[in-house]
């Protein structure tokens, strides 16, 4: 008769190896579980933090605005200001934060001509930005301006902008801008219309988020756009007048 003997040794340290694998299994689990919280309470507070400019309210009150060479300019809800006075110019807007943070301007450019979709839909080169001088702040869910100037006119843009101001011709201006912590950079486009009571219109057209997912799918809406200047090309010759000069009748 054969005796099988119990190896007790060998059953214990397999139940323990068992239980740390299970251990190690629930440790991950918990760490994974640990770690997406942490990144969903981190998005959470950046949301919490996000500035997003847009032009202001029509009803909103006129801001003065005061230039370092002691120019003065007033800037209505949702107007902006282009001014060439004294051999400088003087551009501002009226702007409302709709986003959730404090807006800090960090950066600014221009353009004398009205930057659609179509023609140029990325934002201007971040080296391509003129540094903010002055520290503007914009209070989540409040009004307040942003300002510029340009003083020198050997600056590229300088000649451009005195014709688009004379002529009364539309203007673009990007501003960079971030939280009160110098993240969550933002890049919005906006546009001066001139407006029939001699002030400017302002519009607010693009947005682009430097740091996390941007607000759109850019390649969907660079199609879009283009699809819609194919669409006004078209309805142009559709309603265009006949000419009938050449007509055997005529």
């Amino acid at each position: 008769m054969i005796t099988l003997a119990t190896d007790w040794p060998t059953i214990a340290s397999l139940a323990t190896a068992g239980g740390t694998l299970v251990l190690a299994f629930a440790t991950f689990a918990s760490v994974r579980s640990a770690n997406r919280s942490a990144r969903i309470a981190e998005i959470a507070l950046q949301e919490q933090r996000r500035p997003l400019l847009a032009p202001s309210r029509l009803e909103d009150p006129t801001q003065k605005i005061m230039f370092v060479e002691r120019h003065w300019v007033r800037a209505e809800g949702s107007r902006g200001v282009a001014e060439y006075e004294a051999g400088n110019i003087y551009l501002a807007l009226s702007l409302r934060n709709v986003g959730s943070g404090i807006a800090v301007c960090q950066g600014w450019t221009v353009t004398a001509a009205a930057l659609t979709s179509g023609a140029a839909p990325q934002h201007a080169p971040l080296d391509a930005f003129r540094t903010q001088t002055r520290d503007l702040f914009i209070a989540a869910g409040d009004f307040g301006m942003w300002q510029g100037a340009l003083r020198s006119p050997e600056d590229p843009d300088f000649a451009p902008l005195v014709e688009a101001i004379k002529n009364r011709q539309p203007i673009s201006i990007e501003i960079l801008y971030s939280d009160q912590v110098g993240g969550q950079r933002t890049i919005s486009r906006f546009g001066l219309t001139p407006w029939p009571d001699d002030t400017w219109f302002a519009q607010g057209t693009r947005h682009w988020f430097l740091e996390g997912p941007a607000p759109r799918d850019e390649a969907a809406s660079l199609a879009r756009a283009e699809q819609i200047i194919r669409e006004a090309g078209s309805l142009e010759e559709l309603t265009r007048p006949a000419d009938y000069s050449s007509s055997p009748g005529a």
